[in-house]
């Protein structure tokens, strides 16, 4: 099951606070180096940093009318200032994006958090310590795009679904790549169905790495983990608030991939959930892939009504077909 204990959450904050520290050092040391070479730069950030100090007192001690002046002079030298430093970074050879180069995300600054909410990074780092923690992270690694081959797909027409297996995932492939390169663009959403044995969960790892290569946050879990932990969030009353934090991430991860639906043990309360989360995600304009073993027939047997309108409202829905690639594999081999 996909959970982060609370030893794990602290390990994620302590990393933090190495980034942030490390950040502080390689900071003073470019500083250092800046000011030796132009030491106008220096004096340019010292009278900066005092801005915020004046524009205090002019709140404290003005009247209106000098502290509405007093204010917008200290904009003016600030921006003045500003355009001074930029000239003089780029003419002792520095990029204006110098001193922020230290940083491993410039969204926090290598703090994990922006205006006291999680950064992304933050939310990609418990992701991460999940995917450690049931090694998807090294499933990955090698089960990407460049290791998926259509060689073992049947050129012979099915006479069922009017076309071969190879033409069949040619398409498939071509809408998989188009989700990829779309993802920011275009909110879709798709479920690969089908017997076992087909790619279904190849692909969407393949989709997973190139997402979270691209500085996407992407929560990948099968149905039996997810609803495992649907019931484990509302009859375990000492569960931790991290054990939470990862179902949070289930409606607002940028990318949600549910593997093998069909697989879980299902109560009313876990479908309940399950339509809450894929109806929040279509709601909040957020992608969600879904693989399943089940045909049309069997998912409207096995979930509710309003959650395979959803399915078949909102996803796309790609049919796998053929022989099992596993055995194609073997046999070849």
């Amino acid at each position: 099951m996909i959970m982060i204990s609370p030893n794990i959450y602290k390990e994620i904050l302590k990393e933090y606070e190495e980034l942030s520290d490390n950040a502080k050092k390689k900071l003073e040391i470019k500083k250092e180096l800046c000011y030796k070479k132009c030491p106008r730069i220096r004096e340019i950030d010292n009278e900066l940093n005092m801005t915020g100090i004046k524009i205090s007192k002019a709140i404290i001690y003005a009247n209106k009318e000098d502290k509405n002046k007093y204010i917008e002079d200290i904009k003016n030298l600030t921006e003045k200032l500003k355009k001074e430093k930029e000239i003089l970074m780029t003419e002792n050879g520095f990029s204006k994006y110098y001193f922020d180069e230290v940083y491993n995300c410039n969204k926090c600054k290598d703090t994990g958090f922006v205006n006291n909410e999680k950064c992304d990074c933050f939310k990609q780092k418990m992701i991460n310590k999940a995917y450690d923690m049931s090694n998807i992270s090294e499933i990955i690694k090698t089960e990407n795009f460049s290791k998926f081959s259509l060689d073992y797909y049947s050129k012979q027409k099915d006479p069922k679904n009017h076309m071969s297996p190879y033409e069949n995932m040619k398409l498939i492939m071509r809408k998989c790549s188009l989700f990829i390169e779309e993802f920011d663009e275009k909110f879709k959403n798709m479920v690969f169905s089908g017997d076992t044995g087909l790619g279904k969960t190849f692909l969407c790892r393949c989709i997973a790495k190139e997402l979270l290569d691209r500085g996407k946050t992407v929560l990948y879990v099968t149905a039996f983990n997810l609803f495992n932990m649907f019931e484990k969030e509302k009859f375990n009353k000492d569960n931790e608030e991290v054990d939470r934090e990862i179902l949070n991430l289930t409606k607002n991860a940028d990318l949600l991939i549910i593997d093998d639906l069909g697989t879980e043990f299902i109560t009313s309360l876990s479908t309940a959930e399950f339509f809450d989360i894929i109806n929040s995600r279509i709601l909040a304009k957020k992608s969600t892939i879904i693989s399943t073993n089940l045909g049309t027939d069997e998912l409207m047997t096995q979930y509710s009504g309003r959650i395979v309108s959803r399915l078949y409202g909102e996803y796309d829905m790609l049919k796998f077909f053929g022989d099992d690639i596993r055995l194609t594999k073997k046999f070849k081999n």
